[in-house]
């Protein structure tokens, strides 16, 4: 409390690292606010009662004795003065009641104008000039610049955005026409099965996807680790392969597999996933935790998302790296960590922020990144960046960052021997057809839904 105002804290800040969500996100200090509030009132209600019982009893004794309220007479004065002090001990909880409801609705308003002013576009001196320095310093858009552009884009045109996502046949015949993009199947392969030594730290497991991206386009890795006698299993998917999109191409990762995450959610490559881990030898309900890098990391958010996969196996985890992610739902009970550069104009596109809920932390790194070589998506995209913030991660003491730490940790244990297997995939040469949504394959895959 502030004087009589009671204030929420607002994002943490480590060094490099400024954490939002989890443990001490605005949404778990809301919870707590409102359930807080709410005893109080529970706790008033009940003193209410008690102090109508000891006035009931004081105007009885008065009655008896023929004294008035105000008498001096000891047992009368004792009465009357516990009903006093019950009477603002009742006041005081429901004026500490007030305050806490009136920090709540201050947030709220506070929300709603920062998110008009998000959809608009709009931002204050301090944050364009430093966007302004960061653009001109990494020679690409900021997240933040980015996020608003997307916003603004998409507050033009809610009627499209909203007709292309009721009406698959819409927005299928759109992808078609400007991305000659047309959904297929995905076929899986088993390519090998080897030993690694795991490092189950953040940073160790961003490693996995450096690996596996270097063994071939159109790789993902299921990690078999064993925690305790628990077999866990791990899904490792890269970020884009860029090979230019259209039906012609039959890896799923290239610049086309942003389009399935984004508006077909990744439905053919959850399928896909879960091929490849029922081949991995991952059994009905098994704990399963996913880690990827752009791209990538819109997959892993489907994944744990999709109701086909929590009905098969226990999603635990996801670990994202410069993904824009903001708008998948989790299942209950799904953790998150969620790496974000603010020089990475890409964890952006999707032109929001990520939700603040008690399972799901951002991390908005700033620390600095190299200017050579090449640029690729920008300096803040590069993977290895984001290595060393996840080393960051691992080393701060922030409680949600601990909280979050300590969910991988119990869940994956502490790394050493494990099973890789491998496996390609890739597209089927021969595409559903955009002209008829109706095609009874479609409603075998889940098409028809996305």
């Amino acid at each position: 409390m502030d004087g009589d105002r009671i204030r929420l804290f607002g994002p943490s800040q480590d060094g490099h690292l400024t954490i939002r969500g989890g443990a001490t996100g605005i949404s778990v200090q809301l919870e707590e606010l409102t359930a807080g509030a709410e005893k109080l009132e529970a706790l008033a209600g009940n003193l209410a009662f008690v102090e109508q019982e000891a006035g009931r009893i004081l105007d009885q004794l008065c009655w008896l004795d023929r004294q008035p309220p105000w008498s001096a007479v000891p047992y009368l004065a004792a009465v009357r003065n516990s009903q006093w002090r019950v009477q603002a001990a009742r006041a005081e909880m429901q004026r500490i009641s007030s305050q806490i409801r009136a920090c709540i609705r201050d947030y709220q308003d506070a929300e709603w104008r920062a998110n008009v002013g998000r959809f608009l576009g709009l931002a204050t001196a301090e944050e364009l000039g430093r966007s302004w320095n960061i653009s001109i310093a990494s020679g690409v858009p900021d997240g933040r610049t980015t996020e608003r552009i997307i916003a603004l884009m998409q507050l033009t045109a809610p009627e499209v955005r909203a007709r292309i996502g009721q009406e698959p046949f819409v927005r299928d015949a759109l992808m078609f026409l400007v991305a000659n993009y047309i959904p297929r199947d995905i076929t899986v392969r088993r390519e090998e099965s080897v030993q690694v030594e795991l490092d189950s730290s953040p940073a160790g497991l961003l490693e996995r996807i450096r690996q596996i991206d270097a063994r071939g386009a159109g790789y993902i890795e299921v990690v078999e680790v064993d925690n305790g006698g628990e077999k866990v299993f791990l899904v490792v998917v890269p970020g884009t392969q860029a090979a230019g999109t259209g039906a012609g191409h039959n890896n799923p990762f290239d610049e086309a597999g942003i389009i399935e995450g984004l508006l077909y959610e990744s439905a053919d490559v959850n399928t896909a996933v879960l091929d490849a881990l029922a081949a991995a030898g991952a059994e009905p309900g098994a704990p399963v935790i996913a880690v990827e890098y752009s791209q990538g990391g819109i997959h892993a958010m489907n994944l744990a998302a999709d109701p086909r996969v929590s009905d098969r196996y226990d999603m635990k985890y996801v670990l994202t790296a410069g993904s824009p992610v903001a708008g998948i739902v989790l299942e209950e009970g799904v953790s998150a960590l969620h790496l974000e550069h603010e020089a990475d104009w890409v964890p952006g596109s999707d032109g929001a922020a990520n939700p603040e809920t008690r399972s799901r932390v951002t991390v908005t790194m700033a620390n600095p990144w190299e200017s050579g070589g090449d640029k690729g998506l920008g300096p803040g995209h590069r993977l290895d960046g984001y290595q060393e913030g996840a080393r960051l991660v691992a080393s701060s003491d922030d409680p949600a960052l601990l909280q979050s730490s300590a969910v991988l940790g119990t869940v994956l244990g502490a790394g050493g021997a494990a099973t890789a297997t491998r496996f390609s995939l890739a597209r089927t040469r021969a595409a559903s057809s955009v002209l008829t949504p109706q095609d009874p394959r479609t409603h075998e895959r889940g098409r028809g839904g996305r």
